[in-house]
């Protein structure tokens, strides 16, 4: 997908296609910082939401630091700041307090996760936005939730996926409990994040009012673990690490095939399970009694893992692909990125896709989440610089050349 690319002095005009975006013309206020807050923000600009993104104007969002930079610059921020316009005002400041109550009168949403009475002591609290701007939807995305006795802690994803439950039923059950190298829960809450505002948004529209969305990250992702609350609730059962063996089926694990390569086999499916042991040379086992149901099969994954694993062993990656698909058995490769790149299905996607940048060149980066068939978003450019467009969106929200020329000389901005 390429996009006319953005200049540093204003943000990229592109011709409005046919049919807009179905997020056009809202507008998104992202105060947020690493990473399930900006994240939302991304999802809601990359389906035509004009999102600016507010910075100190000395401290820059951490994720234009964070991971592997080319030539100085940040590879994660272009991902997490496509679609954003960049501003910098310094909102502890009076100045900058004020100029964000400007903005704040015509935004339709603002996202924060400063921890819970920041925005309040800066006289930005939900009083003063609304105030402002009465139908302005506030999302407050914290570690812990706005209440409580762990409100007032720092709280980070990896926080949550130990505290959810998650760290302890992932890893191999002699191991220790497992964290993801990536921001997992912070991810999910970033969805969540994006239902939220597009919910609080739809009973704007009977109200005509907007409200406070108390978005806590432990939260999202223990909900995304199932039903593990009412296991406990019924029947007291805690379920214990199982590496990647499931305790609702099997044959359902890893392998290696012969020329060292990995697998992954899924058997959710009877049917499925049925095909993947006849496939191996194994069909006697699909007449044991224990057979006909996931439990049963789980309860014997020693058996049918060995009967797998054997058979994968013997036979090429390519082979054991194609022997199973021929089956219509469930198996993917474990790929690693470079894998992903160069897959044929995500490529017939473009789930990964090129975008233009005035900095960098053609990047190639996740495409929007999800295709629309008659009203698609888009990746229009790539994070831009720290405050390229300062001004025009003060200008936009009423500031004089003089009043902006008066914020940056008090430090408000940059």
């Amino acid at each position: 997908m390429t996009r006319t690319p953005p200049t540093t002095e204003a943000a990229p005009a592109e011709a409005a296609p046919a049919t807009p975006p179905p997020l056009t013309g809202l507008r998104v206020l992202d105060l947020a910082t690493l990473f399930a807050g900006p994240l939302a923000a991304t999802m809601l600009g990359d389906f035509g939401a004009d999102v600016i993104k507010v910075e100190h104007p000395t401290r820059p969002d951490p994720s234009r630091g964070h991971g592997p930079a080319k030539e100085g610059i940040g590879l994660w921020w272009k991902l997490l700041g496509r679609n954003k316009r960049t501003i910098t005002l310094d909102l502890s400041a009076p100045t900058g307090r004020d100029a964000l109550l400007r903005l704040a009168a015509t935004t339709d949403v603002i996202i924060e996760n400063f921890r819970p009475g920041t925005l309040e002591k800066w006289g930005l609290g939900p009083a003063e936005l609304s105030a402002a701007n009465p139908r302005l939807v506030l999302v407050r995305v914290t570690g812990f939730g706005q209440s409580g006795p762990y409100s007032h802690r720092p709280g980070f994803g990896t926080l949550a996926e130990a505290m959810s439950g998650f760290a302890a039923i992932t890893g191999e059950p002699e191991g220790p409990p497992t964290l993801p190298p990536f921001g997992l829960a912070d991810s999910i809450t970033a969805l969540a994040t994006a239902y939220a505002v597009m919910t609080a948004l739809t009973a704007r529209a009977t109200t005509h009012r907007g409200q406070v969305v108390d978005m806590a990250i432990i939260e999202p992702i223990l909900t995304v673990l199932g039903p593990h609350p009412l296991w406990y609730d019924q029947l007291g059962y805690v379920q214990p690490r199982t590496g990647n063996r499931s305790r609702n089926n099997a044959p359902r694990n890893t392998y290696r095939t012969a020329d060292g390569a990995w697998v992954a086999v899924s058997t959710s499916a009877q049917s499925v399970a049925e095909r993947v042991m006849r496939l191996v040379g194994r069909p006697d086992l699909v007449d044991e009694p224990w057979f006909t149901t996931g439990s049963g099969r789980a309860e014997h994954a020693d058996e049918l893992d060995e009967a797998v694993g054997h058979w994968i062993a013997r036979h090429t990656r390519a082979d054991t692909l194609a022997a199973f698909e021929k089956a219509e058995a469930a198996i993917a490769p474990v790929y690693d990125i470079q894998d992903v790149m160069a897959d044929p299905q995500y490529r017939a996607l473009d789930t990964i896709t090129t975008v233009q940048d005035p900095e960098l060149g053609p990047l190639r980066m996740q495409n929007v989440l999800f295709r629309l068939s008659e009203t698609p978003g888009a990746i229009r450019w790539a994070g831009r610089p720290h405050g390229a467009d300062t001004d025009a969106v003060l200008t936009e929200a009423g500031l004089s050349e003089a009043e902006i020329a008066a914020l940056r000389a008090t430090g408000g901005t940059r």
